[in-house]
């Protein structure tokens, strides 16, 4: 049986509670309530909207755009935040696992998306082996999209003391990351299904995208 999403990513908040300094902890913990409390779905991306179009960089080299994406089936974006995220580690590997499969088999594709260049984005799908596309978006589609979501302060100030900069480590140059976004578009680039988490450790489970593609392919519930 696949372990849920929700339960996996659980395990790694019990991880961090046992072995993180209890104040470094506590930013992170606020920064995410926070992105919850503030949040602004009226600025999200919604079911009927239609996809703007896109162009991105796979990882592998090439391009990923929304009318190649769509025209044999449905498309399902995923956007996370950058190769080196402990959640999206979790997340994308139970993607592959519980996800890709059955996507698959509806003839529909699947594409994960991060701000991060290519060049340092390849390494989450190197080192998973990632069957579906990795595609770099320097954050003008997620912009588009209304997910985007800027550090705040505590979050900020906890970086720099440490020595860190996240648009460095994306190469973005700014504070700026997707929240953990799935969305589901049908053949005509109108979005089928969106589900926008602005805590980063509440992912989709498979189940309900799954589900979305279902509905688009008139394919039979297993």
């Amino acid at each position: 049986m696949v372990k849920s999403l929700r339960e996996r990513l659980s395990n790694l908040h019990a991880e961090r509670v046992a072995t993180w300094d209890p104040a470094v902890l506590q930013i992170n913990i606020d920064q995410r309530r926070r992105l919850v409390e503030e949040a602004e779905p009226a600025q999200w991306i919604k079911v009927g909207d239609r996809v703007p179009s896109f162009r991105l960089r796979e990882v592998d080299g090439g391009e990923v755009t929304l009318d190649d994406l769509t025209a044999k089936g449905p498309a399902v974006l995923i956007f996370f935040r950058f190769a080196g995220c402990p959640a999206c580690n979790i997340a994308l590997p139970y993607y592959a696992e519980a996800l890709w499969p059955g996507l698959e088999s509806l003839g529909a594709s699947l594409t994960a998306v991060s701000p991060q260049i290519p060049e340092r984005l390849v390494e989450i799908k190197r080192r998973h082996g990632f069957p579906f596309q990795v595609a770099s978006d320097a954050n003008a589609l997620a912009g588009a999209l209304g997910i985007l979501y800027e550090f705040d302060e505590p979050s900020k100030a906890a970086a720099v003391a440490k020595g860190s900069f996240i648009g460095e480590t994306t190469g973005t140059g700014d504070w700026l990351l997707p929240m953990p976004t799935v969305i589901v578009i049908d053949r005509q680039g109108r979005v089928a299904f969106v589900d926008v988490s602005p805590d980063w450790l509440v992912r989709t489970e498979a189940e309900p995208i799954l589900k979305a593609v279902r509905e688009l392919t008139l394919a039979p519930v297993a």
